[in-house]
């Protein structure tokens, strides 16, 4: 069975948390998860809401229609009234509305506590517990692992509205256990600890949605052992990220479009120093501030171009939460394999969405290519283009240069000399090439007619197929740069496309490297495509 519950409220009511409660109390049951938060750009007043969805099945995407809804405020009311499914219940916030459903006094209750605003979310969780059939007992203990502060007003106020529910509700959704109980990321989170698993030293950012809470979960938590630096602007960011590479730190940057546009200049100093920098894109609706709280997939062409002049780029987007955390690791490494700058390209709805996931840091590090005997050159010419690394401290000349150099890193204006520098950067591009072809570069899932899309709208298409009954082959590339062609062209020439773009971006990639693009389904409000209504418009074009 999958089940959804939907909480909404004013900004600062505590909305955001009620529904990681919920996915925690799922998953304690042992059910599969998603969780997807939406909110506006404000500090206090916006609107707020989260949808949990959860099932025993792997579950990849919420679903709008939800079983249960809880209405803290008018305005959540008026919005998501729409929202209920069949056969579901709406429980409203009886002191600011007057409607349909089950109206419970939760502002009323919560006056006789301090701050009785953030007491409204604890109110949600009483809700969704008696609706569960979860004992008081159990609400308790709820209540004292996810709101430590104040907790006894927390707990009392918690009891009063279950008590005020539970009459009415009494347990009509009692949901089957799964196997075990689930770990659950949320994508950033998962970027990070990939990074970590990866051999990540270093990580530079300054704040801007919805990347934010990569700096701010390293930054937290301490035991990780990575150092995290915040910067007065990504220029600076940028700039620092590469002179830790040249101490021989594995460092990381993180940022949105606007964000990236001003770290655009280093990021092509890094193509000439061959500096192994990996940054993390989180996508939101552009051009310029554009909307920063909402999801889109129009920085693909952004990403792919970036940096003036010619050197080799990594561009790679996962495909969910789960694989966030490995292809992290995996570019990490892969930077520092081939001394060049890679780019984690993903959007709001994944890197702020959470899953229930299982990892395991796998990922083989490898050793870089050091220099050992005899004199060094920092950009000596070989064979793969990839040349050998040396760290202070040494006696020898280390000389990383912005400009054009010789093997020494010497600048120069020899055109003999320029000529060999783009030949070895170039010949690294092609080595990249060959040895992503003995690695995983596509995903496919399923069979039947073909979908091609990329990143976070992986999951919604998957969890469209299931929903709609679709039987069809997806097939979504992880690295779009090298785009993997000897992989996809041979066997999949065709399709339609499914992206979060309003100009088809990953339509027209595809159809630049040979592949017949039958329809797009496109979508480009900010908001994630629901697997219903996507299942509908799929099986109108397939």
């Amino acid at each position: 069975m999958v089940f959804t519950f939907l909480v909404g409220g004013k900004a600062g009511e505590g909305v955001k948390k009620t529904g990681s409660v919920a996915t925690r109390i799922f998953a304690d049951m042992g059910r599969h998860v998603f969780e997807m938060d939406d909110y506006q750009s404000l500090i206090r007043g916006g609107h707020n809401f989260s949808v949990v969805t959860t099932s025993t099945r792997e579950v990849n995407s919420h679903y709008m229609k939800a079983d249960l809804v809880v209405c803290l405020d008018k305005r959540s009311y008026t919005i998501h009234s729409n929202h209920v499914a069949p056969q579901g219940t709406l429980i409203y916030n009886s002191d600011t509305i007057k409607g349909v459903g089950i109206g419970v006094p939760l502002t009323t209750e919560a006056k006789e506590y301090p701050d009785p605003s953030l007491m409204l979310g604890v109110g949600g969780v009483a809700i969704l517990s008696a609706a569960l059939g979860l004992d008081k007992k159990r609400l308790e203990t709820v209540i004292q692992g996810e709101y430590p502060r104040g907790i006894e007003d927390n707990i009392e106020y918690a009891s009063k509205i279950y008590d005020l529910v539970y009459p009415l509700i009494a347990g009509k959704y009692q949901l089957k256990r799964g196997d075990k109980k689930r770990a659950f990321l949320f994508g950033n989170q998962a970027i990070a600890l990939g990074a970590c698993c990866g051999g990540l030293d270093v990580y530079f950012a300054y704040p801007m949605t919805p990347s934010s809470s990569l700096l701010h979960y390293l930054a937290a938590h301490t035991e990780l052992g990575i150092t995290v630096v915040h910067p007065e602007n990504e220029i600076a960011v940028m700039n620092m990220a590469i002179g830790a590479a040249f101490t021989g730190c594995r460092t990381m940057v993180g940022t949105s479009g606007g964000g990236f546009a001003l770290m655009e200049e280093a990021f092509s100093l890094a193509g000439m120093t061959e500096t192994p920098l990996l940054c993390v894109i989180s996508s939101r609706p552009g051009p310029s501030t554009g909307v920063p709280t909402y999801t889109a997939q129009g920085d693909l062409r952004f990403a792919l171009n970036q940096g003036h002049g010619e050197f080799p780029r990594i561009i790679a987007s996962p495909g969910s939460i789960k694989e966030a955390f490995s292809l992290t690791a995996e570019m990490l490494d892969l930077v520092w394999k081939f001394q060049t700058p890679g780019i984690i390209l993903t959007e709001k709805h994944l890197s702020e969405s959470t899953m229930t996931v299982d990892v395991t840091c796998d990922v083989p590090w490898v050793q870089p290519l050091l220099h050992e005997e005899g004199e060094y050159m920092r950009y000596r010419d070989t064979p793969t283009g990839v040349s050998p690394l040396l760290f202070m401290p040494s006696q020898q000349l280390i000389k990383w240069n912005s400009y054009e150099h010789d093997e020494k890193g010497i600048t120069t204006e020899n055109p003999e000399l320029i000529a060999k520098m783009q030949e070895k950067r170039k010949r690294k591009s092609e080595s990249l090439r060959e040895y992503l072809k003995n690695v995983s570069t596509v995903n496919v899932y399923g069979k039947g007619p073909v979908i091609f899309t990329y990143g976070s709208t992986t999951m919604s298409v998957l969890e469209a197929l299931t929903s709609g009954d679709i039987e069809a082959t997806v097939v979504q590339p992880r690295y779009l740069e090298p785009f993997p062609a000897w992989e996809i062209n041979h066997t999949y020439d065709s399709g339609i496309v499914i992206e979060m773009s309003s100009t088809g971006l990953f339509a027209s990639l595809l159809k630049e490297k040979g592949i017949k693009i039958r329809r797009v389904i496109t979508k480009y409000d900010g908001r994630p495509f629901d697997p219903v209504e996507l299942a509908s418009r799929i099986k109108e074009v397939i």
